[in-house]
C-alpha cells in the first residue's frame, strides 16, 4: 500500500492532484492500494522562498506518517521548469531521500495537460462538443484562459470549480504528449 502526500499551490489542485495521482495508479499501472492525504497548499512566491519549500515538504511527510512519497505539482510559469526543477529537487534532498520527494512542474500551468487532452474534454463542464487540442499545448501561456475561450458564452472556467472534474473525464493517454505529465506518470511508476 502506497501513501502519497503532495505539496501544491492551487485551490483547485486540493482535490485534482490526489485524484489524479489515484487515476494514474489505477489507469496506467493497475495499482489499486493508493491512499491520498490532503495536500498541503503553498502559493509559489512563497515556496521558492528559502526554507519554505522544505517545511512544506516536512509538513506533508508528517501529514502522510511518512509512509510515503511525497508529490510536488508546481505550475512553471514564465519560469524554465528544465531549470526550476533541479533547483528544487537539490533543496527537498535537505529534508528527504531522493526516492521520497518528485518535483513535477507542468509548463506554463497545470491546464496545459487539459488543453493536451482537449478532444476528450468536449461537451464537458461547459467547453464546446468539437473541442481538439491547440498545435503545441506546452507553448500556451494562458492555458486557463483558453479553456475559458473555448466554453460556453455563460461560462467560465474556475479551477477551484472545474479542475478536479475535468481530471476525472481527461485521457491520460493523450495527456502523455505533454512531457510534464510523462515526469509525473514517471515518479508516480518510481513510488509505487
Amino acid at each position: 500500500r502506497v501513501q502519497f502526500g503532495f505539496v501544491i499551490e492551487g485551490q483547485g489542485e486540493v482535490e485534482a492532484v490526489p485524484l489524479l495521482v489515484r487515476r494514474i495508479c489505477h489507469e496506467l499501472y493497475d495499482v489499486f492500494t493508493v491512499q491520498t492525504t490532503r495536500p498541503v497548499r503553498i502559493t509559489k512566491s512563497r515556496l521558492i522562498r528559502p526554507g519554505e519549500l522544505e517545511r512544506a515538504i516536512r509538513l506533508a511527510l508528517m501529514n502522510n506518517g511518512s509512509r510515503g512519497p511525497v508529490v510536488v505539482v508546481l505550475d512553471a510559469d514564465e519560469d524554465c521548469p528544465a531549470r526550476l526543477g533541479p533547483e528544487l529537487s537539490l533543496r527537498a534532498l535537505s529534508v528527504a531521500p531522493r526516492q521520497s520527494v518528485s518535483i513535477v512542474i507542468p509548463k506554463y500551468e497545470f491546464e496545459t495537460w487539459f488543453l493536451t487532452a482537449a478532444q476528450s474534454l468536449s461537451g464537458k463542464r461547459g467547453l464546446l462538443a468539437d473541442l481538439s487540442p491547440p498545435g503545441d499545448p506546452e507553448s500556451i501561456r494562458g492555458a486557463k484562459e483558453w479553456l475559458s475561450r473555448n466554453m460556453a458564452q455563460d461560462r467560465k472556467y474556475s479551477p477551484s470549480v472545474d479542475q478536479a472534474a475535468l481530471v476525472a473525464c481527461m485521457d491520460l493517454n493523450a495527456a502523455m504528449s505533454c512531457r510534464s505529465f510523462q515526469r509525473l506518470c514517471r515518479e508516480i511508476e518510481r513510488s509505487i
